[in-house]
This record gives structure tokens, sequence and C-alpha cells, in this order.
């Protein structure tokens, strides 16, 4: 971060860091997103300028810090995303740095990723008695040396294939008729499959909570879970198992979250049924041979700030 910062323009100075976390590493919980973040903060305050992005200088709807200093929390998304692209190795988006950085409590964040455009939507499980659980498998994922890269090809080659900039410009039908030509095989339309289902299911929950109804929210983490395994192909034995069990268990839905292959799902359960989810995972687990998963309960909160 320091590094891409530094030839954003920041002038980084010499720093001492000490990185404290209770965010589980390698849990599909955004932590390299959350790290990135903190650390950006951190320099950009230290260094006490503005950051420098895509042609874009000082605070473009940021905000500012604690200490009032500008800060372009797009920008700094956009500083993670070199960091991970181009030091890690990893060919990810921004979606987790920018919810890391513009969430806010009470709401879920809709990311338009080629705009960069956001809205903060209304989503409160806790007003409808309803808790968010993590349940993290504590099968370690590591994206930058996994299928992931295969899976983000095989999305490149259908939209190359279909003559669009990506795959939200087509539709469901224009992936049939591609299959059904011979122009996609079997495999990349089922990658493409699950980005276009994806993004529909996104915007249907999108429209739902801007009305403040949560309905549509459990069919679209249980077709998104589906989705995952089956087309995308993603998931693992044990998010499968923590999926089912949760949802036999009482949870209204549940899916895995993160990159895949390995990390964690999330369930969105009755705050009264939340520790039989959480028993019954843990009983699933040891039935199918697996080590003891960690299920917890989750909030949703600000984004990244300074505490002190």
């Amino acid at each position: 971060m320091a590094w891409v910062l530094r030839t954003e323009g920041v002038a980084i100075p010499g720093v001492d860091l000490l990185v404290h976390a209770d965010l589980p590493a390698g849990a599909g919980l955004s932590s390299s997103a959350a790290l990135e973040a903190a650390v950006a903060l951190a320099l950009t305050e230290l260094a006490g300028t503005a950051v420098l992005q895509q042609g874009r200088t000082g605070a473009m709807g940021g905000g500012g810090d604690a200490s009032g200093a500008p800060v372009d929390r797009v920008a700094l998304a956009l500083a993670g995303q070199r960091a991970e692209n181009e030091v890690v190795g990893m060919p990810c988006g921004i979606m987790d740095q920018m919810a890391v950085l513009l969430g806010r409590a009470g709401h879920a964040l809709f990311l338009d990723t080629r705009s960069q455009r956001t809205e903060l939507v209304p989503f409160d499980p806790a007003a409808l008695g309803l808790t968010l659980l993590v349940i993290d498998t504590r099968v370690k994922h590591a994206l930058a040396g996994s299928p992931y890269a295969e899976r983000r090809r095989a999305c490149e080659r259908a939209a190359e294939v279909l003559g669009v900039p990506a795959l939200r410009d087509v539709t469901l039908a224009d992936l049939e008729a591609a299959a059904a030509d011979g122009r996609l095989d079997e495999v990349t339309f089922r990658r493409a499959r699950h980005v276009v289902t994806e993004n529909d299911r996104v915007l249907k929950v999108v429209a739902a909570l801007r009305t403040g109804d949560l309905g549509p929210v459990g069919p679209a983490l249980a077709g998104s879970h589906r989705s995952l395994r089956d087309d995308f192909e993603v998931s693992c034995a044990e998010l499968d198992v923590a999926v089912e069990a949760a949802v036999a268990a009482g949870a209204v839905a549940a899916r895995m979250t993160g990159g895949g292959f390995g990390g964690s799902a999330l369930a969105l359960v009755p705050v009264a049924a939340a520790d039989t989810v959480a028993s019954a995972v843990a009983d699933a687990f040891a039935a199918n041979g697996f080590g003891p998963p960690s299920v917890f309960p989750v909030a949703v909160s600000d984004g990244a700030t300074r505490l002190a």
C-alpha cells in the first residue's frame, strides 16, 4: 500500500506500524481489503496530503478523516486494488475495498463497478428480529494461487465471444443462444451464467431494500449459493454442509461468501434461532469428519475510520 500510494503522489513518511486484528485471515471476510484500507487511511493521514488517483485531486465525495485531512475513499479503494493486482498477483475487483471504506451502519452498499458509483441502501435485519451469522469453515483459501483467476478468464472469454465489454451487457437469453450455436462451450457458459444471474439477483434485492422489503433477500441468498456451487464451482464440501445445516436448523437462507475454495458462509437467521443454528452447523461438521467451525454474529457497521 505504501508503494502504491507513493506512485500516486502521496508523500509517505517513514512509519512504524503495529497491526492488531480479530478478523480471521483467509476466511473470505475481506481481511486483505480491511488491512489495505486501515493502512491507507493511516498513511495518508500521516502524510497530511490528499490522494491523487486517475486524474482526481483531493477530496471528492470521500469526506474527511478524524484529523480533518481530505480523503478520497474511492481513490484509496483503487489503490488497494492495485496492491492486490500488481504486488500480490490477485486479479480482484474493487468490491471488498469499496465496502470496507464506504460502508455505513444499517445499510448495504450497492456498487456499480463500471462507474464506481455507490448507493447506501437501508438494510437493518435487527429491526425484523434477524441477525447475520458468519460460519468460518476454517478452510483457508489463498485466492492468488487458486482457480479464482481461471474463473475470471472464463468470464472474459465469454464477454469477448459475445462482443461486449462485460457480462453485465448481456442477458441470459444471449448466453443461451451462444451456447446453442456452439460459440460458448458448456463450462464457459455456466461460468457466465452465474455472473448474469447474480447481477439480476443483486438488482432485485436492491429494488426491494429500497422499499424496506427484506422478503427477496432469503431466496436471493439461496439462489446465489446454488449458482456459486453449481455454475461457478467455487464452493467446497465444508461450505455446502454449513449452508445446508444452517437452513435446516432455521436460517432464512445462507450462502458462501468471499472468493470461495474455503472460507466462510453467511447466514441470515432469526435471533431466537442463532444458537440452534450454530450448534447444528457444529454437529454437521463433526458428523462429516470436518474440524470445528467458528460461528459468530456480525452487524453491518460503518466503514474504516480512525478510532483514537
